[in-house]
């Protein structure tokens, strides 16, 4: 039997265990959650050995490199031969922001509360020159 050559982005991950079904590999392709190279991969793009698939998982990107090409789901030890891991290290607990918590049974927000929350979640910053005028 030939050695394989390429298989697809989405059936290469979940054979190597990135992910528990073949569909939600597939959905994290078309979510832009897996690319391939640097690149957003599609779930039927070919991966060979040698390129790079960083996979976005809570969060934090896997940066895996592919040694061996493998279409069916194997055993986890097996899996772990068929990529080289070069996922850098999560930071420190310390330096992961802590998310502010409202207390369970607080109610419904205030309209003073609410603002306070967009202004954490905000990735811009807005002028209040900026801002739309009330009335």
């Amino acid at each position: 039997m030939d050695p394989l050559t390429t298989a697809r982005v989405d059936s290469w991950a979940w054979a190597v265990r990135m992910f528990k079904t073949r569909s939600l590999a597939t959905a994290a392709c078309r979510a832009g959650h897996v690319r391939v190279n640097g690149e957003r991969a599609k779930s039927a793009q070919p991966v060979h050995i040698g390129d790079e698939v960083r996979v976005r998982s809570s969060g934090f990107d896997r940066v895996l490199v592919v040694s061996k090409i493998v279409n069916k789901r194997v055993g986890a030890l097996v899996a772990a031969e068929c990529y080289v891991d070069k996922t850098p290290p999560p930071p420190p607990r310390e330096e992961v922001a802590l998310v502010p918590m409202r207390d369970r049974g607080a109610g419904r927000p205030t309209k003073r509360e609410r603002r306070d929350i967009d202004k954490l979640r905000a990735t811009e910053w807005l002028d209040p020159a900026d801002w739309p005028e009330n009335g």
